[in-house]
């Protein structure tokens, strides 16, 4: 009973449960438990979630269990927009591995490709945007978040790939940028 009140919680806390994440101790990824045990218990899990009218799905292909439904903040979704371009990119190259590298810099040269950034955002800003998409199993960066510098690398997870399409991406970098050229600031994510 405890077990899955902790599942339950930690599905709603980070959205996302992996089947695998990078254990920086020893330098590879590790199995989870806690997506063993809803896996196990899944079922139920689906139906109290239901009572709130929120949907559990599992990808078993890219080793995934999550809940849908939550906004971002701007900074947020464009970084998700542009690490998910990142992600395609790197996967077209016949990555053996579902999990890819990326850096800070390289983000954010993107953005700046893209024209998204209106002003450079501020590096507490940049940490808070990075630690929300830690927080949903997104990405994992290798360093430590109070030392986040433009060559900090990190591991961008599949689950991306449940967050956006890759043609949901290119259109909401149309809209985006036809909002700056309009001069909205809002986003509709």
């Amino acid at each position: 009973k405890q077990e899955i009140t902790d599942l339950i919680r930690l599905l709603l806390r980070q959205t996302f449960l992996l089947e695998r994440k990078y254990d920086k101790k020893t330098g590879r990824f590790q199995y989870t438990k806690e997506y063993r045990s809803c896996s196990l218990h899944l079922e139920f899990i689906r139906r109290y979630f239901a009572v709130a009218d929120i949907e559990v799905l599992e990808n078993s292909h890219m080793g995934m269990i999550y809940i849908q439904g939550e906004k971002l903040p701007r900074l947020a979704t464009l970084y998700l927009l542009i690490l998910k371009l990142i992600y395609d990119e790197q996967m077209e190259n016949v990555s053996a591995s579902v999990n890819v590298y990326t850096t800070l810099g390289a983000v954010h040269e993107k953005l700046g490709n893209y024209r998204l950034f209106k002003r450079q955002p501020s590096p507490s800003e940049i940490r808070r945007t990075v630690t929300l998409l830690k927080k949903y199993q997104l990405i994992e960066p290798l360093d430590l978040l109070d030392e986040l510098s433009y060559e900090s690398p990190f591991i961008i997870y599949p689950s991306i790939n449940v967050v956006l399409l890759g043609d949901d991406v290119r259109e909401l970098l149309a809209d985006f940028e036809e909002g700056e050229e309009e001069g909205e600031s809002d986003n509709g994510i």
